[in-house]
């Protein structure tokens, strides 16, 4: 009985030394691999969840140029000291934008107009200048004067202004005036004083402070927040608006571009998509259009891609096709696009691009054929594209997509086509939950390096019943580590969506939170941030026990270089709920700095979420640390992210 005692403390005592036994991970520094894509780490801009209008195109005025299905959406009467009177809405059946409002003040004292509720309300800030405009035209000889009042939510007048002299053909007004509250959910009133007739379109208001500054320009916080991620590109404008819930509504380009009263706006396929979240007042003007989205671009040093339609409708909703043999403008409008970006002023397209501002090409390098299309008829289309494309751009790289799901039998079937058809990059899809992205930490690890290479072009971990929590963040890092170990498959990558606005969403998790005055950054902002702001130029083997780490132990971990910055860089999750020692070997180095830097974010709590109250409530925290030498150890806090930079020679 003794000696069985004796023997089972001998093996709880070496159980205990095994367990307290540090992880060992060589680095091979000298042993460069494949080289990562300057512009690896993306974003991906959609329209839904209110991110474009009510979003990042600062525009305050909801409807502002009555072309909803119901002309008077986001507007009602008002009147002041008594003021009387009605309004009509024309259709002139002309041009892009063919309806205006005709409103008539029947009384010689008071003031009769209408309010505008904004999207959601208007977000305004005291001391802030707003720039006013107006096309209008008066039907009488009589002068007449428009008075415009910025109201809060009580109804006091925050700010104001007026145009006199409005004349008898259409011709546009401007005014501005400064806010003396911030308000959450201010409106707009357009009031008209005393006995007149006046048409009325295009009722803007911007906020002055717009990115750059720039008139009919982007929300900056929201601008700020992308330009901070460093992201290698922006792809636009999705996604599933591409494609339309039938192809009369899809993405087209041309109606995007050129001056704002040619802009058309449409339904947005999001308007009634899920009935628990139906947005009957979502709608696209297309103010952000993609002269906007390639500028947007060049702003935040990002690559521009685009997607464009193949000629099919979203297989979710309509499958609506066009025949083959109809496919050419569909086509057409692919070879356009790449004119508009990039050809000289003395074309069609680079002409028109340079008559909005900006004679320069755009550089695009890479355009996408479709969105998550799968099937035959998918093919068939792309192929068609290819073809015209390389004829006339062999330079430019073509983005296939591999449809919706990462694992089911179309994504076989697509994968299986693309390599028949020498395929550049496919896009793959993922919306899955925590423990599927943990277990695919090497989905790409046995992929063919041979074959076309792969953009994940959209992924988010989903956790059940909530948003953006730090169990989504942290298994997104952990997945990452994956897509940066295997950078000679996974040549792009893009979180989605992008935006949302707290009170007007449709999906979530998504990247980034707003309201209509500030903005925050969710866990996974973070974690996107710091695999993009951290890219090495190419990886390095990290193994443990002759393997990379992809889960054992709970621990997935990836290693870059940068030679041009001389920096080793190793990204370390840690998703188990205990702290975890690491006895790093740097292998190759020839001398290693002591001091090394440390980016952190870590939360027991998986739960925890960041907030409008609490926007930084989980977010990296930054420091020097110090390192032994090319041997040292490194403990790996419990459900943790760390970016080590550690400078070497």
């Amino acid at each position: 009985m003794k000696k069985t005692l004796l023997f089972i403390l001998a093996i709880g005592f070496n159980v205990s030394l095994s367990a307290q036994k540090n992880k060992q991970v060589v680095v091979s520094v000298n042993t460069p691999g494949a080289s990562i894509q300057s512009d690896m780490w993306g974003i991906f801009f959609e329209d839904i969840n209110f991110a474009a209008d009510g979003g990042l195109y600062a525009e305050l005025v909801k409807n502002r140029s009555f072309e909803f299905d119901a002309p008077l959406m986001g507007w009602k009467e008002t009147s002041l000291n008594s003021g009387k009177g009605r309004y009509l809405v024309y259709n002139s059946e002309s041009g892009n934008n063919p309806q205006y409002i005709n409103i008539v003040s029947d009384v010689p004292e008071g003031k009769y107009g209408l309010l505008n509720e904004g999207f959601r309300g208007m977000g305004v800030k005291s001391g802030n200048k707003y720039n006013f405009s107006i096309l209008a035209r008066n039907n009488e000889k009589s002068p007449a004067s428009i008075y415009i009042e910025l109201r809060s939510a009580e109804g006091k007048v925050i700010g104001q202004t007026q145009i006199t002299g409005i004349e008898g053909e259409w011709k546009k007004y401007t005014a501005s005036f400064e806010c003396t509250a911030t308000d959450l959910k201010a409106n707009l009133a357009i009031l008209i004083q005393g006995k007149a007739n006046i048409d009325l379109d295009m009722i803007s208001l911007f906020p002055n402070d717009t990115w750059k500054n720039r008139p009919n320009g982007m929300r900056s916080d929201l601008v700020q927040l992308l330009a901070d991620m460093k992201p290698g590109f922006i792809r636009f404008p999705g996604g599933c608006i591409v494609e339309g819930k039938v192809l009369e509504n899809r993405y087209q380009w041309k109606t995007t571009v050129s001056g704002l009263t040619d802009r058309k706006t449409i339904i947005n396929r999001w308007n009634t998509e899920f009935s628990h979240r139906s947005t009957p007042d979502y709608f696209q003007s297309f103010g952000l259009g993609f002269f906007e989205y390639f500028q947007l671009a060049e702003d935040i040093g990002a690559a521009p891609l685009p997607i464009i339609n193949c000629g099919m409708a979203c297989q979710y909703n309509s499958s609506e096709l066009v025949p083959l043999k109809l496919i050419d403008p569909y086509v057409q409008d692919a070879l356009d696009l790449i004119e508009f970006a990039n050809a000289p002023v003395n074309s069609k397209w680079g002409a028109l691009r340079a008559e909005m501002g900006h004679p320069a090409p755009f550089n695009l390098k890479m355009i996408g054929v479709g969105n998550e299309q799968w099937g035959p008829q998918y093919f068939e289309r792309y192929q068609i594209f290819v073809k015209a494309i390389k004829e006339k751009y062999p330079d430019i790289k073509i983005i296939s997509g591999a449809g919706p799901s990462p694992d089911n039998d179309m994504f076989h079937f697509a994968w299986g086509e693309l390599r028949k058809l020498n395929a550049e990059l496919v896009d793959e899809h993922y919306y899955r939950n925590p423990e599927w992205f943990l277990k695919n930490a090497n989905r790409y690890d046995n992929y063919d390096r041979k074959g076309p290479k792969v953009f994940a072009g959209e992924y988010a971990s989903h956790v059940k019943g909530t948003a953006n929590n730090w169990e989504a963040a942290l298994s997104e890092a952990a997945f990452m580590t994956g897509l940066e170990r295997n950078a000679d498959v996974v040549v792009l990558a893009s979180y989605a969506p992008l935006f949302a606005h707290v009170d007007a969403w449709q999906w979530k998790p998504d990247l980034i939170w707003f309201n209509n005055l500030i903005s925050y950054g969710s866990p996974s902002y973070y974690v996107q941030k710091m695999f993009a702001t951290n890219n090495g130029e190419f990886v390095i083997p990290a193994l443990s026990e002759n393997k990379p780490l992809a889960g054992q132990d709970s621990l997935y971990i990836s290693a870059s270089i940068s030679k041009t910055t001389s920096s080793i860089i190793l990204k370390i999750a840690n998703v188990s709920s205990k702290a975890t020692s690491l006895d790093f070997s740097l292998e190759g180095a020839k001398a290693i700095q002591k001091n090394a830097t440390l980016q952190l974010m870590e939360a027991v709590d998986l739960t925890k979420e960041n907030s409008l109250e609490s926007p930084k409530n989980l977010a990296p925290s930054e420091k020097t640390i110090a390192i032994a030498g090319k041997k040292f150890t490194f403990d790996a806090l419990p459900r943790s992210f760390s970016v080590l930079r550690i400078q070497y020679k």
